[in-house]
């Protein structure tokens, strides 16, 4: 979390939005459940929202990872409201320091139409998120191109976008910064 903290400028801001893109398999849910595992560490609240896998799905990577704790809650839900009514506490829950929705595309709102679908997810995240004070890290989808898929105004959306990069059969993995609000640009880690 050091390094990740060093490459991000400022760590995980309060209040700041992240966009995670990489190719299917790369390791992104792996990286950001470790990320989620060690911040709830701290005694921090951290919700992870998937829209791809199930509670036991999450909760299997979570042990084999040794990431489980009390202070992480997992979701498995394609409606932003689930997520929202999480975030805001519903429940006499305490909202959380650190939301992760993996991923952005496989999130609906029943209030945006099929065109708007990511723009009114990502939005609704961000307002939700500021207003707690808590940090936004979304998951994107890349195109068989490696760009990220969706549109584009995503990426102005957000304060930093990175990228997990690598050959799935080798053992290392790029982080890549391109854009980032609190810190340096073009940074590289290697994992």
């Amino acid at each position: 979390l050091k390094a990740l903290d060093r490459v991000l400028g400022k760590g995980l801001v309060p209040g700041a939005a992240i966009l995670v893109g990489g190719e299917p398999g790369i390791g992104k849910s792996t990286l950001l459940l470790q990320v989620a595992g060690l911040v709830a560490a701290q005694g921090k609240a951290v919700l992870y929202a998937s829209g791809e896998e199930s509670l036991p799905q999450i909760k299997a990577r979570g042990e084999r990872l040794r990431m489980l704790d009390p202070n992480l809650l997992a979701l498995a839900t394609s409606k932003v409201e689930d997520v929202l009514d999480a975030l805001n506490g519903v429940g006499g829950s305490r909202p959380p320091a650190l939301v992760i929705v993996d991923s952005v595309q496989t999130v609906t709102s029943l209030e945006a139409g099929n065109v708007s679908q990511v723009r009114a997810v990502a939005t609704a995240l961000l307002e939700a998120c500021r207003r707690v004070g808590c940090t936004l890290i979304l998951v994107g989808h890349v195109t068989k191109d490696g760009v990220l898929a969706g549109p584009r105004l995503l990426e102005h959306m957000v304060d930093t976008v990175i990228s997990l990069e690598g050959d799935r059969r080798q053992m290392f993995r790029l982080l890549r910064v391109f854009k980032n609000r609190f810190g340096p640009n073009e940074e590289l880690l290697v994992f």
